[in-house]
This record gives C-alpha cells, sequence and structure tokens, in this order.
C-alpha cells in the first residue's frame, strides 16, 4: 500500500517529504515547497560553517548593528545604478564620495570624480583601465608606437590577485618589484628600473595583504616626481588602499599617502573591510576628470532619463551604499576612530602575547593596520609547524590562516590574525588564552599531521 503523506503545511517540519530528501538541488524539484520549510532546511544546511566572528582570515566585516542591518534589508530591491528612478540613494552615494574626497585631502572636492563599486578589486579594475587609457591617449600624442611592446603596470610582489586579474584581462604586462627580508613593501631603490615609456603607471599598496605593510607612497611620489621632471612621459601613481584607506584617515591622519600627494591620481578602497560594511561595496576616487577618460564613462537612457555610469557591474542592490552611508552618517569621524583604536589595541595586545612566548618572529604587530603576522623562529626548539598551530586554533573555532609570502620569500610560512571591528578585548583575551593552550597542546601532542609539509596555503574545511 503507498504511503500517504500530509501537505507540507500540515506536517512536522522533520516528517516532510523535503526533510527527507538532498537539500542541495542538481535540477529544480517539480513542485514548490512550503517557505518555513525551504527557510529551515536551507538554514541547517549552512549549520555546517565556521563562525564568522571567529574567522581572523578575512577583512570582511562581520558585524553592523541591527539598525542599519534593518536599513539595508528594506533597501535590497533598489538599483544602485537607476538613479533616475532612486534618486536619493543617488544623492547618498554622492555623499559617500564627497566624505572619502574629503577624507583623502583632494585638493578641490568638486573636481573629484568617483563612484561605489561591489568591491575593492571591481575599483582597482576601473583604476587600471583609467590609467591605461590615459596612457594610450598621451602616448599617440606623442607618437610612440603602441604596438612595439605591451604597456605595462609597475607594483611590489605583495600585490593582491585583482591586479593580476586586471593585467590578464586588459593584456597589460605585470612587472612586480620583488619584496626580501629588508623590502616588504615597495623596495624604493629598485622601483624606477622597472618604469618605462610604457608603464600605464604605479600601484603603491596602503596595506599589503600578506603582511599589512604599508608602501611608503610619499617617498615614491618623490621619485616619480623626479621622473617626470625629466621625461615628456608622466608617471602616475594608483593607491591601492583596500585595506588602509579606510583606516589611515581616522587613525594616522598626517601620514600623507594620498591626494596631498602631486601624482596621486586615483583611490580604490573597501567599504567591506574596514569600512565597517558587510561584504559588497567599495570605492574608487579619481582626482579630477583629466585621470578618468571619457571613454570610460557611458550614458544610459533605457532606466528613464539620462545618466552617467562607469562601474564594471551594472545591476546591483543599493543596500550596501545606503549601509555605507549609514556607517558615515552615524559614527562620524570620532566613532570611526574610536573603532578603529579599539582594533588597533587589540591587535597589539594579541601581538604582545605572541611574542612573549619567544617562539615567533613578527612581521606585523599591530601598530599600522591590526592585524599580525608572525613565522616560527629557526631556532624555535618545538616539533610543530605554524599548519598545526592552525589546526589546533580551528579545534576551538579560530580561523587562522597559514600561508608562504610571495615570490622571492616563498620558503618563509606566515600566520596572520585580522582584528576587525568586533573584536573586542574580551575576545582577544579569549584568543590569547587559545593560543597559550594551542601552544602547550603541541607541546604534548604525540601525533603531528603537517611535520613533513612543504609551503603551502592552509585552507579551511568545516
Amino acid at each position: 500500500m503507498k504511503k500517504k503523506h500530509l501537505p507540507d503545511d500540515a506536517s512536522p517540519l522533520y516528517g516532510s517529504l523535503a526533510s527527507g530528501k538532498d537539500v542541495v538541488l542538481k535540477k529544480l524539484r517539480k513542485k514548490p515547497i512550503s517557505a518555513h520549510i525551504a527557510y529551515q532546511l536551507i538554514k541547517d544546511q549552512l549549520i555546517d560553517e565556521g563562525n564568522a566572528r571567529q574567522n581572523l582570515a578575512t577583512f570582511c566585516q562581520t558585524y553592523m548593528e541591527p539598525e542599519v542591518t534593518k536599513l539595508m534589508s528594506e533597501t535590497m530591491e533598489k538599483n544602485a545604478i537607476d538613479k533616475s528612478e532612486y534618486p536619493e540613494v543617488a544623492r547618498l552615494e554622492t555623499s559617500c564620495v564627497n566624505v572619502l574626497a574629503d577624507l583623502w585631502n583632494a585638493p578641490d572636492a568638486e573636481e573629484v570624480m568617483g563612484t561605489s563599486t561591489v568591491g575593492s578589486s571591481e575599483a582597482c579594475m576601473l583604476g587600471g583601465m583609467a590609467m591605461k587609457f590615459r596612457w594610450r591617449n598621451l602616448a599617440r600624442e606623442r607618437g610612440l608606437d603602441l604596438n612595439a611592446q605591451k604597456p605595462n603596470l609597475v607594483i611590489s610582489s605583495g600585490y593582491q590577485v585583482c591586479w593580476e586579474k586586471f593585467c590578464v584581462y586588459w593584456d597589460i604586462e605585470m612587472r612586480e618589484v620583488p619584496m626580501d627580508e629588508e623590502h616588504l613593501s615597495i623596495n624604493l631603490d629598485k622601483v624606477m628600473d622597472y618604469v618605462d615609456e610604457y608603464t600605464i603607471g604605479i600601484v603603491g599598496i596602503l596595506g599589503i595583504t600578506y603582511t599589512g605593510k604599508f608602501d611608503d607612497i610619499e617617498a615614491l611620489d618623490q621619485l616619480v616626481e623626479k621622473y617626470n621632471e625629466t621625461h615628456e612621459h608622466q608617471l602616475v601613481i594608483h593607491v591601492d588602499g583596500a585595506s588602509g584607506a579606510m583606516f589611515v584617515p581616522f587613525v594616522d591622519p598626517d601620514l600623507a599617502w594620498d591626494f596631498r600627494l602631486k601624482n596621486v591620481v586615483s583611490i580604490n578602497t573597501s567599504g567591506h573591510k574596514y569600512g565597517l560594511v558587510y561584504p559588497g561595496v567599495g570605492w574608487i576616487l579619481w582626482r579630477n576628470q583629466e585621470y578618468l577618460p571619457k571613454e570610460l564613462i557611458f550614458d544610459v537612457s533605457y532606466l528613464g532619463g539620462n545618466m552617467p555610469t562607469m562601474a564594471i557591474n551594472f545591476s546591483r542592490s543599493a543596500s550596501q551604499v545606503v549601509g555605507q552611508f549609514y556607517n558615515f552618517y552615524r559614527l562620524g569621524y570620532e566613532g570611526y576612530r574610536e573603532i578603529h583604536k579599539h582594533s588597533q589595541k587589540a591587535a597589539m595586545n594579541i601581538s604582545k602575547a605572541i611574542e612573549e612566548t619567544g617562539l615567533f618572529k613578527l612581521y606585523n604587530d599591530g601598530e599600522n593596520l591590526p592585524i599580525v603576522c608572525y613565522t616560527l623562529k629557526e631556532d624555535a626548539d618545538v616539533s610543530w609547524n605554524l599548519y598545526e598551530l592552525a589546526d589546533r586554533l580551528q579545534m576551538k573555532g579560530w580561523q587562522v590562516p597559514a600561508y608562504p609570502l610571495p615570490a622571492d620569500l616563498d620558503d618563509i610560512v606566515i600566520q596572520r590574525f585580522v582584528c576587525r571591528a568586533d573584536l573586542g578585548q574580551n575576545l582577544a583575551d579569549s584568543l590569547i588564552e587559545d593560543f597559550l593552550q594551542c601552544i602547550e597542546d603541541l607541546n604534548h601532542a604525540r601525533i603531528l599531521f603537517h611535520d613533513d609539509d612543504e609551503p603551502h596555503v592552509h585552507g579551511f574545511t568545516h
């Protein structure tokens, strides 16, 4: 006799037909199921993941206030690109650009061009394209043979992968200035050796992903200015401030890295890192129209009015822009400063505890960006390595990466803690306690899994 099932709405949740089948689909089911069952079963599917608040591998924000979360959920249906239909969202976006222009010391805020993006990676793409198109237009005027060789971009080997993508997508030669133990940011003694007439620009990084180090962009600007005084080909600097550009203005406002420097023509940042917004928003600003070629601005008329757009992505929710504006409006300068100083203090306390073990060499103690990077000392008398330490920390819920440094330093494996706004001192103290306990456990462990591993990137499986 064929078994009869109650309708979904009458069935106990875990007695329903859907609860007895795999949630992850390979093709669409024929019939719908009730909303409450779909919600709970998908939520259950997501249980086997790490706690985002304990994910110290990512810079991405993992906490926002309930009020802004509500506000963002109420604006998810708005299309950020449709400025005629949603003019107030457009005004909020312009306001954010104006705030960033002020934070980044633009000499004339009225001249600044800027836009929101899906993240700092899209912003980097736009910054790179603007440099390429401007270089190409000026090279034609100089009579340079554009086919003689590929245009090139100069950057330190500590670049984030979005720059590699940019160079592949737009057929640019990436010229990497190698890092070494004495130069964990761009090597100012060598950088100009990589420049020629086909260089579209130099990227200065305000917060290298691997270590959190800053390129000395003020000194780089001086080198570029000296070059420009004697060459018809004029170099420019784009600052990749994905991490640092929303942190430094509040914590170290006297550091010169931004539009105060003559040859810095564009800056990108990530709103979802130290801009304190959930993942999905970035920003890019240009000093003025001279550095954003007209070919990269498109007019759109089919959404009900003529509007310029310069972003690569088109339709996207306005909620992330609203979230960024909320933070600017709610926190103000002092609010951001207070949050970032607390993150910095937490990082430095963690760093101090790590240093006091005597086992580790620190590459970053959290004093610039609030991240802590370290490697095992060569003379550390232990039988375990950083991969084992990462495994132990994961047992306590902490997700901490271990990975080799870039080319020429890739025999050095380091570990990194990223301290975000939601890592209060109470959590930092718990992390320190767990860290020290993990070392104690490893010192008495009988079996070590990674003892013969070559340097590699250590990820997470939950």
